[in-house]
């Protein structure tokens, strides 16, 4: 295990879904540490000199290279080990992808996150009810457009861009994850759902599902 990658994450958080994934499908293996976030464990002195910013996941190589922000761990897994790629090697199909990603990860994510969700929660007195209608109305502003260039995409495949996993799917089926525990109400996107459940095929999501981690609770 000394040679392999230590993944400080926790097994609910959706940006740690997605470098499990990542890690799954490239075949590295790594040492998994688990901080809790609710109990706070991310914030502890230790941690901190890891990662000023007390967030999950953090990514650390034998090497020393500290690595934190889901999406630019991803990318450097991409470049350091190409195989199988995550991003498409045209330019252009880079970006389409890459705005499918980012469209989860930005648009989403940071409204949606847990210490947005305390806030809420802490300071303006937001019930449970009022959480999951704020957590709902992110996501579908997102995936309301999200699900039109699916359906519009003429070139598409089993993914949402071709018929290998990429960056976009590794985004969009954590977020899915995610929305399960807020009952957010998938119905109406027949192309995201379709992704969703082609991806609970693939053994490198599976493995990184929240339930199969050893912190599961």
């Amino acid at each position: 295990m000394k040679d392999n990658p230590v993944l400080y994450n926790y097994f609910r958080s959706s940006t740690s879904v997605r470098v499990r994934i990542a890690l799954n499908l490239k075949n590295i293996n790594y040492e998994y540490i688990a901080l809790h976030l609710r109990k706070k464990e991310h914030q502890s002195d230790e941690y901190l000199k890891i990662n000023p910013y007390g967030l999950l996941p953090t990514l650390k190589f034998p090497s020393g290279i500290i690595l934190n922000q889901s999406l630019a761990i991803l990318e450097y897994l991409d470049e350091v080990y190409p195989t199988p790629s995550i991003l498409p090697l045209n330019p252009i199909d880079r970006a389409k992808v890459r705005s499918m990603a980012y469209a989860i990860a930005l648009e989403i994510h940071p409204l949606n996150n847990l210490h947005v969700l305390n806030h809420l929660k802490d300071d303006f007195m937001a019930d449970e009810v009022k959480i999951k209608s704020w957590f709902s109305k992110w996501v579908h502003k997102a995936f309301s457009p999200f699900e039109k260039i699916l359906e519009n995409d003429k070139e598409g495949g089993y993914y949402c861009f071709g018929d290998t996993p990429t960056l976009a799917d590794i985004c969009l089926f954590s977020q899915v994850v995610n929305n399960v525990r807020f009952d957010v109400d998938l119905s109406k996107y027949p192309n995201i759902n379709s992704i969703y459940e082609r991806c609970l095929t693939n053994d490198a999501f599976i493995k990184a599902l929240p339930k199969n981690q050893p912190d599961a609770e």
